[in-house]
């Protein structure tokens, strides 16, 4: 992913209204992120205990702001990320719905999705995965894993 500063960051919001995006809490420590290794960002508000934010990059160079809500419960049973996929489960997983953009979204209309709670999706991506034979190629699996997170944060956007 490539760095965003402050402005690029809150230009690219398609589901919120100005006042959401003036009001928005930036990520503590924006300058000092590790760009390279995110396939997006995401954080939640510290000031609204149930919104949340991410920032997806398009495979046009631009990026794509969402506006998430947390509807504050919690699934009753370990779930599994939509985005990452992850089957070890390191983080919690909740529910985080977004409202859709344009005309529809001021209707009301959302959409929802099971994303690891504090977005760590970009870090379990990451994790080498285990060898299950010999000739096993970690580094490839791994890779696989990173570019199937990319696909699937994407597709959530188009589809906000």
């Amino acid at each position: 992913m490539l760095p965003l500063t402050e402005s690029t960051l809150r230009a690219s919001f398609i589901n919120a209204s100005r006042r959401e995006v003036n009001d928005l809490t930036l990520p503590a420590g924006l300058d000092a992120i590790d760009w390279a290794s995110l396939e997006y960002l995401g954080w939640r508000d510290l000031r609204f205990e149930r919104r949340a934010y991410v920032v997806i990059p398009l495979l046009d160079g631009g990026h794509c702001g969402l506006v998430l809500r947390h509807p504050g419960s919690s699934p009753r049973t370990r779930t599994q990320c939509s985005w990452c996929q992850d089957v070890t489960l390191p983080n919690d997983v909740v529910l985080y719905t977004a409202k859709r953009s344009g005309k529809a979204g001021r209707n009301g209309d959302t959409v929802g999705t099971l994303v690891c709670e504090d977005f760590q999706c970009s870090r379990n991506a990451r994790r080498p995965p285990r060898a299950f034979y010999e000739g096993f190629d970690a580094e490839a699996a791994r890779q696989e894993q990173i570019e199937s997170l990319q696909l699937r944060v994407m597709a959530f956007a188009a589809e906000v």
